[in-house]
């Protein structure tokens, strides 16, 4: 597709010397994981990529993990990273949860159009033994202007008036089980279920074995099984906010550019026993 999300990693090799080109990893793992997403960068990272924390470019001010910063805070965490608005952004990850889509939405949010997320991520590149390197990487401070797209983002309060006026598709990109119930919340203190009305659609059945991305025609028979419809709005949501995001990046391959993420997602849904639930 032209209009792609994704860039290959054929492509960012012949323009890594690119001017203006930013490379960005935004990995993360549970913090239950033994792994340190800031450390494994820093031993091991594509050529000039500068890294791009998740767990800190966030409302700091948020009971929920993952919670977006304001357009002023983003601006001042990206302009100190060396970043501008004129800069072609392309984000991987060195994660199981794609965490480079979170961030490519959350710069799409915040008004930036040229930024993708490298397909197949940092599992592949390695794999496939293209170079690296260590180190941090550090670029002058420069200037940055966040313009935010409130269509892109839900609320609580959107979820809750949706299941009145089911105007738009909820999408859970959870596991089956604990869409279902009948698997554990990692966090604790959630409850276990759903928001009444989701449909479930796994982030994780998007990806072939490499960490690419399925075709277009695998993920438009994924998509028509589960029942959504491109054509009509779409939300999607997860446990923090983060692979919900993988749903979005899924649904702009096959040209819907407009989903919106719940950002409080489960847990923020999951830890208040007022909010109904199904399983």
């Amino acid at each position: 597709m032209a209009n792609s999300p994704l860039k290959s990693a054929e492509w960012l090799i012949k323009n890594l010397k690119r001017d203006r080109l930013i490379i960005l990893d935004a990995s993360w793992h549970l913090p239950t994981s033994d792994r340190n997403a800031s450390k494994e960068y820093e031993a091991s990272h594509i050529p000039g990529a500068l890294f791009f924390d998740i767990d800190k470019i966030v409302d700091q001010s948020a009971e929920q993990p993952h919670t977006l910063p304001s357009a002023r805070d983003f601006a001042t965490e990206v302009k100190a990273l060396g970043i501008s608005n004129g800069c072609k952004i392309v984000i991987y990850d060195n994660s199981d949860f794609r965490t480079a889509a979170r961030a490519w939405w959350m710069f799409r949010i915040m008004g930036h159009k040229n930024v993708y997320v490298l397909d197949g991520g940092f599992q592949k590149w390695q794999k496939d033994k293209r170079p690296v390197e260590s180190g941090p990487v550090n670029l002058s401070d420069t200037t940055y202007y966040a313009e935010y797209n409130s269509n892109l983002y839900l609320t609580r309060k959107d979820i809750l008036k949706n299941m009145k006026d089911n105007n738009r598709q909820i999408v859970d990109a959870r596991a089956a089980g604990r869409y279902s119930g009948t698997d554990p919340e990692p966090r604790e203190g959630l409850r276990s279920g759903h928001i009444p009305g989701a449909i479930n659609l796994p982030f994780g059945d998007l990806y072939k074995n490499d960490g690419t991305l399925k075709s277009d025609a695998e993920l438009s028979e994924i998509i028509n099984i589960a029942k959504i419809d491109l054509t009509a709005p779409i939300g999607t949501s997860c446990g923090s906010g983060v692979t919900a995001c993988c749903l979005a990046l899924a649904f702009a391959k096959l040209g819907h550019w407009n989903t919106a993420i719940y950002d409080g997602s489960w847990s923020e849904w999951g830890a208040d026993p007022e909010l109904p639930i199904e399983t």
